[in-house]
């Protein structure tokens, strides 16, 4: 069993000492009262936040666009009891809602993507509600940005990525199984009994493994994911017809990528044809991104953070997973 649920936390030591510090000069100045002062307090966080949140400011000062950061501590808390809650899933909506209140949508967006992806309906409704919010959209890449993640990169104008960043195929999971890798396993097995008919009694027991409408809904989920891949490309990218075949060939073809996991970093996405802009062109602005990528990465470290969608105005949508022990 799970519990999850949203929360900022506050070291209980460092407040304390804040409180008496204030009281000390509520008495002196007789400024704002007490309870506005702890309100205060509240709504900066923990220092975690506090750290990161200020690089964030930074980021957005610097470039003059809003600033959006969607994190998944995937890397670091990896356990199939948060699987879903560390993927892109339908939740993620009311994040994107927490973070784009307030903003200024004539500024244009950077977002700034940490995920190892997920839901295909999850991932089309967040590219869809971007897209209604912001004409000028583009996609910062610190590490990874993975199947989902990376059909929402391909969604924006441009996708930024540095020496260590990375794309991954788009090749949706169906019950956590790589579709193509079931598509392909039915093929081969259809192409071997059809060949061999006492092959059969060696994949009667693979095959079962899969109800009949399976197969059917890998089918559609690969065309789904390359459908909303394709009109991306040609809508937000500007790729030709040719440009945007190319490009998901590449990136949909599971005999081309060969694995759900393949890492595609900045000199091959450059060669398949995506919009692809060098973070290191940038020194200030790799500087500020990356620093922000390290205190998130404390973060999910040193918290229950699972994932955090936050804005540079200080609005953020943090999930948090407390396990508990079972008897």
């Amino acid at each position: 069993m799970r519990n999850i649920y949203y929360c900022h936390r506050v070291n209980p030591e460092r407040q304390f000492l804040r409180q008496k510090l204030l009281q000390l000069i509520i008495l002196i100045f007789n400024m704002a009262n007490w309870n506005q002062i702890q309100q205060d307090i509240n709504n900066q966080g923990s220092t975690f936040d506090t750290t990161r949140k200020s690089y964030l400011k930074k980021i957005s000062a610097y470039t003059k666009r809003n600033t959006v950061v969607y994190y998944s501590a995937w890397l670091q808390k990896n356990s199939p009891e948060i699987a879903q809650a560390l993927s892109i899933n339908d939740n993620d909506t009311n994040g994107f809602m927490t973070a784009f209140n307030g903003l200024s949508f004539d500024k244009g967006l950077d977002l700034i993507l940490h995920t190892p992806g997920g839901e295909v309906a999850a991932t089309e409704s967040i590219i869809n509600y971007i897209k209604s919010k912001f004409a000028d959209f583009r996609v910062i890449v610190p590490q990874l940005a993975m199947s989902g993640g990376t059909m929402i990169a391909c969604s924006a104008k441009q996708i930024v990525m540095g020496n260590h960043s990375s794309l991954g195929p788009v090749d949706p999971q169906y019950n956590n199984i790589p579709a193509h890798g079931v598509i392909e396993e039915f093929n081969r097995a259809h192409e071997e009994i059809k060949a061999d008919p006492s092959k059969l009694a060696v994949w009667q027991f693979i095959l079962q493994k899969y109800n009949p409408s399976f197969i059917g809904e890998c089918i559609k989920a690969v065309d789904w994911s390359r459908q909303i891949l394709e009109i991306s490309l040609k809508d937000r990218m500007g790729k030709n017809v040719t440009e945007v075949k190319r490009i998901s060939d590449e990136l949909c073809d599971h005999s081309v990528s060969l694995s759900h996991s393949r890492h595609l970093n900045k000199s091959k996405c450059k060669d398949i044809g995506l919009a692809i802009v060098d973070l290191e062109s940038d020194s200030k602005l790799q500087d500020l991104v990356l620093s922000y990528h390290h205190s998130m990465m404390i973060t999910f470290s040193s918290t229950p953070a699972i994932k955090i969608i936050e804005n540079d105005k200080g609005r953020s949508f943090v999930q948090i997973a407390m396990m508990q022990n079972r008897n």
